[in-house]
Parts: C-alpha cells; structure tokens; sequence
C-alpha cells in the first residue's frame, strides 16, 4: 500500500517479483498469500499502463432545461415530453436526461460540452421578454435555473475526483434540481425550507411537479438539489403536506346541479402588459413539413438504349436519384437530354423477362425499363445486374424486405389479391410530408394517372402491436367516413416489415398557416372560416359516434395555398368509437390539446374534441398556448386557470372570448357541444356567411351553409341597410351530403 500517494488504483499497478534462481521461471509474482524473509531479493516493476493519465470522473452538472425540438434521454433512449422543462441538460457535457434517470447515472461527466440542443429559451430571437402577470414571480425558467446553479453547486466541485458509478449513502447521491412551479394552494401550507407559512389566496409558493416539494419564492434558491426524482408509474406521490387541488372541488360540483350560467358575454381578465405564455409550435408528435432537396445520387454511368418504337441507338451518362433517371449527354453538363420520373417506370424486366425482340446483329439488350408508354432498351455490358438492382431499389425507397403486399382500398373491397405498392405508386423518400412518433409520411405518386397522395409508413418490426392496432383502428374508420371535411383514405397495403396507408395528398395544415403569418397569428375573419369547417366535420363524426380525440391545428389539413381553403381533418390514429351516453378510459390525444378529463385519467366522451377546439381557437387568433411557462401546464389545464393578457387579447372581439371560455370548460356537463358553438353569436356574422358562399361556389356543391340562412341575411341586410350579395344566395350548386347519410 502506499497512502502517501495521490495516484489512485496504485496497488494494481505495481507488481513485486521475488528472485528465486533455482526456479524454472527465476522471477516469482509475490502476492498477499507469500511471504517475505530477510535477504530476499525483491524487484518491483511499474505496469505499461502507469504512465496514462487517470481519467477523472466527475458527477453531472444537472440544470433544468426547455428544449424546443424533439429531444431524446441519453440513458434510456426515450422521449423527453411536455412542452417546457421536459428533461435535465448536464452544464459539463450537454447530456440530457430525463429526471427519472439522473438517478441511475454514473459519476462520468466528461466536462467536454456538447451542443446537443437549441438554447434554453423558447422564445425566439428578437422576440421581447416583457413583463407579465406572474413578473412578481422573479423571472423565467432561464433565471431560476441559473441561479439555483450559482448558489448550490460548490465552486471546487468540477476539481474533485470520485469513484465511477453510486456508492451508498446520501454524499454519493447526484445533486438533482427541483423542477418548480408557480403553485396555488387551497389548504394552509407551510414552506418545507423556512417552516413559514405560504400566504395569499392563490399562486402562494413553488411546488416541484416531481416530488411536490413546497416552498416561498423566496426560499426556491436556497433548497438544496434534492429532488428524489419522477414517481414511478403506480407510485403515490409523497403526502409531504395536506394540499388539496381544485380538481377535488370540481370533481364534487361535477355530480351536482350546475349553477345557472350567465349568458352574457364576459370580459376578459386582460393582463396589464405582454405574456409570457408559451409561444405556438410543433408539439413532439410531428414535424413540421419539409423537402430535402439535392437527394443523392442511387448511381450513374455510360449507358446505351433504344426504346420499343425507335430503333436507333443512343449513347448517355445516365444518373438515378430518389426521383428520376436523367440522361446526359457527358459527365460534366447541367443540361440533359432526357428525365425520365420513377412515377412513370411500371416495371423493370432482367435478362429472362425481355419482350422486346432483339434486332438483327445486335446482341441481347441488358434489361427493359418499362412506363407507360415507351420500353426502353438498355445495353449495360456487365453493370446490367447492379443497375437492375438499383433500379428496383429506387422503385421501392422504404419498402424493406419485397414481398407481395396485400391491399385494402379506401372503398372497402378487401382484397384477397396480392399487390405490390410500388406497382401502384411511386414513394418518394426525399420528400418528407410528415413525422410521428410511430411513422414516417411521405410524397408520392399513382403510376398511372400521376395523382399525388400522401403515404404513411409504419415500421411494424419497431411497433409490432401498439401502432399495428392504431393504423387498423385510423383505416377501418376512414373507411367508414365520406365527408368533404375528413380525408380521403384510397388503400392500406402489408409487407412483413411495414404497413402502408395511402390518402389523398392537400397542400399544407393549418399550423403552418399560422406560423407563416407576418404577426404570427390568424384574424377572427379567417379563423372563423376554418373552424367552422372543423365544427362541420365533427358534427358529421359525432352523429356517427366517432371522437378524433388528437384533434390539433397540425391535424387540421389545407387543400390549397388560398386566404380560404378547403379544411380536411386527417390522423384518426386515436379516434374512438364512443355513443352519445357512453365514456372511455383509454388514455389518447396530444397533451397540449388534452381535456382535464384524459390528463386526469377519469373518463371522457365526445366533448374532449370540443376542448380541443376551444385551445384551437386560442392559438389561431393569439399565436400561443394558453399555457404560461412559469406555472405547472396539468396544473393549468386542469383547472382551466387560463389568461387573456392584454397584446393581443385587446383587439380581439369579446364573443371570440366567450365562445373559448365556453368550451375551455373542466366541468364536461358546461362544454359547448358541437351545436352550441356554432350557434354561438361569434359565428353569426354575415362577412363569414359570404365568404363560405364564395367559397361553395367554387367547389360547386353547398355543405356548410342552407338555403333558409339566405332569407335570414337577406332580411339582416335589409335591416342594416347593407347591400346583399344576390348573386351568393342563388342556389346553382347542387347539395352535398356524406353518401351514407
């Protein structure tokens, strides 16, 4: 032993040999079992591995951190959710974590900082960060976090080298932040730090949404990083104090018989100044549409060919991409001779499938690149094979294992036939429409009438049972759907590997339209339009049971670039099939459009799409969540704690307010249902009857207005001495129903 010296492991690393020369081996390795005697010659000898600088391993630097793009847990490989806060980022190396994990990690910060995710602000630059109603709360998560990292964290902590991994005892356990919140408390409740009571009526401490630790504002730098972390799944949270939610008190109003509700319209509770809710964005589950240009070249090289109705040979520097084979005329050139799209190419034929004769003292051509209306010839020497074999993988870009297919169309002719997709359509997978948690949507193309659509892909060798399931239950209710407001589903086809769903392809969703906006928000004139649309749609699913139940602007499709386009409502993944009188439990949706009923795990009905709506109408005409960053979102979600600051809610109309306070509501029995918000006087207003009347005209049937409503606004008109637009109540459009109503 020698406790003297500061380099660690150094037993391991010097070896004692004892000389004994009447041994074969001379040199005898002395271990703790020998002993040695006086005269003994002993030589010690420093390992190869001495001169190596140790490693020092250090414990994590955890802070709390927003992430605005999907972010993965470096120890477990899953998702960190939620909208803000929804993991811990290591100052040292840029790891991130969920809560939950930090717990198992080793002492093994490498202190070489990662870029690993975008900044800790989820307000973009340029974007002020103005005071709001919770200012008085001391600052935003950036604030709180830094500060808590400046005063807890010892100054020498990076310096000091510890054993790799956890050993027992409260010293070895890493120094996990608190995740706080603004919390409102409707018991007496007394700071865990200080032992004081928390005062106030309401927003009187901070709580930690793991381990419901309690404390003043004050007192939320001072408490040491301890948090014990998320509680298992099933685990009760720790009863630290008497903290009863309001949950409980709408739980007991729930059964009893609602107060009269005052009808009239309710003045906002504006802020004095800007807010600090969450601005709109992609939420986890999707990715905002996007196409990769300049996809990589599949191969390329001098190729000949003559095609089945000219003879004449013709020599070019073919190059294959994901989408097309263009013909050069050299290596160098920009411009080509011809381009010839996937989405034409029916078929491929090798050596034993040719059709097309060989012509006299020629030799036998490579392979025959068949479309739809020339076969083309191609002479590759010894590449036939290897563009063959590319060629067919070009035609199949995420087919994965080929093999035949079976095919379910959208008109509900279940086929006992076997067909392969790529003979219909034409997968391009540099073109990228869409990502979920389970599949991949892309761009594509019917072969024989060159239609666009949209295809899904679903890899069941990751998601055998669960998505399998869900893509079952979105087809055998699309199938069941005919409906200008629901998207068209034209086939779902099989492999081995993965599952393909086929719908009609529209221009963009109703996000994008929102985020493309110069203010970063819709106005009341063109996000009347569009929810009507979507209350049309469910009016049409709820009569057929139906609930989308992950109702969201990203799932509410545009069919074309206009001011006013057609609405179609796509992703019924998590519809469900729920009666007029009936509930579910099965936990579905996106947690930034979930009703306090499903976040609480009690039972819900078709009046969660209606909640949906309301925070649909709440980010169209604000631009943001109705969530603000500094407070627990559950908490306000659950006890619809929302506010109405003063930019933008002052210059938006007092019956917008209204109608979102009427379907935002937690009691179920309170939320407008499909029928009221549309007779909600928000949505009579004869500018939004003429813009849906413009907009029937031009899609030649009429769906979301009647007839009777003409001699309503004709007489309004009258009354207002406003000018009525005959030309709009002129019933030329034939009526357009669902087929099956």
């Amino acid at each position: 032993m020698a406790p003297e010296c500061s380099v660690s492991g150094l037993g391991e690393k010097l070896l004692l040999f004892r000389h004994e020369p009447n041994t074969e081996q001379i040199l005898q390795r002395l271990t703790e079992k020998h002993e040695i005697h006086n005269g003994d010659l002993v030589e010690v000898v420093l390992t190869g591995t001495a001169s190596v600088t140790e490693t020092k391993y250090r414990p994590h630097s955890l802070v709390v951190h927003s992430y605005r793009t999907p972010t993965f847990c470096h120890y477990c490989g899953e998702m960190l959710w939620g909208l803000v806060r929804q993991g811990l980022k290591c100052e040292g190396c840029g790891l991130d974590f969920h809560k939950r994990c930090v717990l198992k990690l080793p002492n093994d910060c490498s202190r070489v900082f990662r870029r690993c995710g975008p900044s800790l602000s989820l307000f973009p630059p340029g974007r002020p960060r103005t005071p709001t109603l919770s200012s008085h709360t001391g600052g935003s998560l950036e604030e709180i976090s830094m500060s808590k990292l400046s005063r807890s964290r010892p100054p020498s902590w990076a310096d000091v080298s510890v054993s790799v991994g956890l050993s027992e005892g409260k010293e070895a356990r890493p120094r996990v932040p608190h995740t706080f919140h603004i919390h409102t408390y409707t018991k007496p409740t007394v700071c865990m730090h200080c032992f004081r009571l928390l005062k106030g009526l309401f927003r009187q401490g901070m709580q930690c949404s793991d381990c419901k630790y309690n404390c003043h504002r004050r007192c939320m730098t001072l408490v040491p990083p301890e948090c014990n972390g998320e509680k298992a799944n099933g685990e009760e949270p720790e009863e630290n104090t008497k903290v009863v939610t309001l949950n409980d008190l709408y739980e007991e109003l729930r059964y009893k018989d609602p107060p009269t509700i005052d009808i009239t319209p309710l003045q906002p509770s504006v802020a004095p100044c800007f807010s600090n809710n969450i601005p709109l964005m992609r939420v986890v589950q999707s990715v905002k549409h996007r196409k990769r240009r300049n996809s990589g070249v599949l191969k390329k090289g001098w190729l000949i060919h003559h095609t089945n109705t000219d003879t004449h040979r013709k020599r070019h520097y073919w190059v294959l991409d994901g989408k097309s084979i263009t013909l050069y005329p050299n290596e160098t050139s920009n411009k080509y001779f011809k381009e010839i799209s996937l989405s034409e190419v029916l078929q491929v034929r090798g050596p034993a499938q040719l059709t097309v004769p060989v012509l006299p003292g020629n030799s036998a051509h490579s392979f025959e690149l068949v479309t739809v209306s020339l076969v083309y010839c191609v002479f590759a020497d010894q590449d036939g094979a290897s563009w063959e074999s590319a060629l067919d993988q070009a035609l199949r870009p995420v087919q994965g294992t080929v093999c035949p297919t079976t095919n379910n169309t959208g008109d509900g002719k279940n086929g006992d036939e076997t067909q392969d997709i790529s003979e219909l359509y034409q997968i391009f997978s540099d073109e990228v429409l869409g990502s979920g948690q389970f599949g991949v949507v892309y761009g594509g193309t019917h072969r024989h009438t060159g239609r666009p659509v949209a295809i899904k892909v679903i890899n069941k060798t990751r998601f055998p049972t669960k998505q399998e399931e869900q893509t079952k239950n979105e087809v055998s209710i699309l199938q069941s759907l005919s409906h200008p407001g629901v998207i068209h589903l034209e086939g779902m086809f099989k492999t081995v590997e993965y599952t393909y769903v086929v719908m009609e392809k529209l221009h963009s969703d109703m996000l994008e339209m929102i985020l493309s906006q110069e203010n970063g928000r819709l106005t009341e004139r063109t996000t009347r339009f569009l929810v009507t649309q979507v209350l049309e749609a469910l009016r049409y699913l709820h009569m057929r049971d139906v609930a989308h139940c992950d109702l969201k602007p990203e799932n509410v499709l545009l069919a074309s670039p206009e001011p006013f386009p057609q609405v179609k409502l796509c992703d019924f993944g998590f519809a469900r099939i729920i009666g007029q009188k009936s509930f579910r439990h099965t936990l579905v949706g996106t947690p930034a459009y979930l009703a306090p009923e499903v976040i609480c795990s009690k039972r819900y009905n078709r009046s969660l799409d209606m909640w949906a709506v309301g925070v649909i109408l709440y980010v169209s005409l604000s631009g943001t969540f109705p969530f603000n960053e500094d407070e627990d979102i559950n908490q306000q979600i659950t006890n619809a704690s929302f506010m109405y600051p003063r930019q933008p809610w002052s210059l938006i109309s007092l019956e917008a307010v209204n109608l979102i306070n009427n379907l935002l509501q937690v009691v179920v029995r309170r939320r407008f249902s499909v029928g009221k918000a549309m007779g909600h006087p928000w949505f009579q207003n004869m500018q939004m009857w003429c813009d849906l009347r413009e907009f029937e005209q031009r899609m030649g049937y009429r769906y979301l207005t009647h007839e009777a409503d003409d001699e309503r606004w004709r007489a309004y008109a009258l009354e207002k001495d406003l000018s009525f637009p005959e030309h709009l109540a002129a019933a030329e459009e034939q009526k357009q129903q669902p087929s099956d109503t």
